[in-house]
């Protein structure tokens, strides 16, 4: 299969030049080893028993060759993280150790944090602006620097096609696949997690069809910042009974650790404080695909029939991936942020290094409102200078800027 250039590719690239040690992390599948395989003069595969023992052997890297040094799915040999650590102490040279995880170690495993020493760096599926769909023609970085005092492009992406997208996955390994077999790929991707990868970080299952619901519920609940208790609620079987509150936290905080579950942090901007924030996150899956399929949804059911109801949500979640994908390139963070009556909400807040706000609002809907832009109006006031530009991402076919400043900019359009 051909190589899909990925946003993460350049940060590497920067990164390796300066820093001794990168950690890559992030959900099984989204790349990581093929991306990382790409910079790496030597590869040791963790998962691999015989060239994990080889590592064991010389846990301190005195005989490895030079150059950079990968070690994929290192939570399979914790200490290693230590290893790392202690050489970079020791002043190895830029780009010497490459580490990507999809876990972090189970608990009772003592490591080091590695802050100040190891550098982490996260890797989502392919957004939308990675897959090769079409050209974007407006960067989330150069509105961040209040560059983009023109928006314009044009694309003929449908709505349908951006429903087609959700189902067909940012998974590299599913993403170009029939649509059948991609059905049963994230089905046994959804299957692994419960069977094999939650044991792994130490998280036996006892009643998997419980997990499954209360996955299935969080779903339900994407792009929105519903309670706990409220996804609990929904967990309830046919005959009344619902697991403890207890283990629906142990299920949080495994399926985190598996980089599994992605919410979305609430913001508050740290120059300007705004009182009345509500701090809840937003519900995301890694991916939108595995949302979409945990609710037996299709292109064909978001676009009309049951599955409507969810089709701005999960429109959300797509949008929600390529913003994050795009800031992180743009070494910008990214939060919700809402007040506490609800009286005023804006989608994605993007906060670069210094600063500067990005307003994002995100609707299901070929064209921008008045109303569409309310929201993003009132942060603008609030914030004065450090709001660099406000912008509504939408499903239709040109990219333009209102009368009020706001930029409109179809998902499709939308790159780093």
């Amino acid at each position: 299969m051909a190589y899909l250039a990925r946003t993460v590719d350049a940060e590497l690239d920067d990164l390796l030049a300066i820093a001794p040690a990168i950690a890559l992390d992030g959900a099984k599948g989204v790349g990581k080893t093929a991306t990382a395989r790409r910079r790496a003069d030597h590869s040791w595969l963790l998962d691999d028993p015989a060239q994990r023992a080889l590592l064991e052997a010389d846990p301190s890297f005195r005989a490895a060759p030079p150059g950079t040094l990968l070690l994929d799915e290192w939570q399979r040999l914790p200490e290693v993280w230590d290893s790392v650590r202690r050489r970079v102490d020791d002043g190895v040279t830029p780009g010497r150790f490459l580490l990507t995880g999809s876990a972090t170690p189970a608990k009772g495993i003592d490591t080091h944090s590695g802050a100040g020493r190891i550098l982490s760096l996260r890797m989502r599926p392919m957004a939308l602006h990675e897959r090769g769909i079409v050209a974007p023609t407006v960067s989330i970085g150069r509105l961040l620097r209040g560059e983009h005092a023109t928006v314009s492009g044009r694309t003929d992406l449908t709505v349908v096609a951006y429903f087609d997208a959700i189902e067909s996955s940012g998974f590299p390994g599913i993403h170009r696949q029939p649509r059948r077999l991609t059905r049963g790929l994230l089905e046994v991707y959804l299957q692994r997690v419960i069977d094999r990868d939650l044991p792994d970080v130490g998280f036996a299952v006892r009643r998997p069809e419980t997990l499954r619901r209360w996955l299935t519920a969080y779903a339900a609940s994407s792009s929105t910042s519903a309670s706990y208790t409220r996804i609990l609620d929904a967990t309830t079987v046919g005959d009344g009974s619902q697991p403890a509150k207890t283990t629906t936290i142990a299920y949080r905080d495994h399926l985190t650790q598996l980089w599994l579950l992605d919410p979305v942090p609430g913001w508050s901007p740290a120059r300007n404080p705004l009182a009345r924030l509500q701090q809840a996150p937003k519900h995301q899956l890694a991916d939108p695909a595995l949302a979409a399929r945990l609710l037996n949804l299709s292109a064909r059911t978001l676009a009309s029939g049951p599955g409507a109801p969810m089709a701005g949500p999960l429109f959300e979640s797509l949008a929600t991936l390529t913003v994050r994908v795009a800031a992180q390139a743009a070494e910008a963070r990214v939060g919700h942020l809402r007040t506490r009556n609800g009286d005023h909400e804006v989608d994605l807040v993007v906060e670069g290094p210094e600063g500067q706000v990005l307003g994002v609002e995100v609707k299901l809907a070929a064209n921008a409102t008045d109303a569409d832009g309310r929201h993003l109006r009132w942060l603008r006031e609030q914030l004065g200078g450090d709001v660099v530009d406000l912008m509504i991402i939408t499903t239709g076919t040109t990219a333009y800027r209102r009368p009020d400043g706001i930029a409109v900019v179809p998902l499709g359009l939308l790159g780093a």
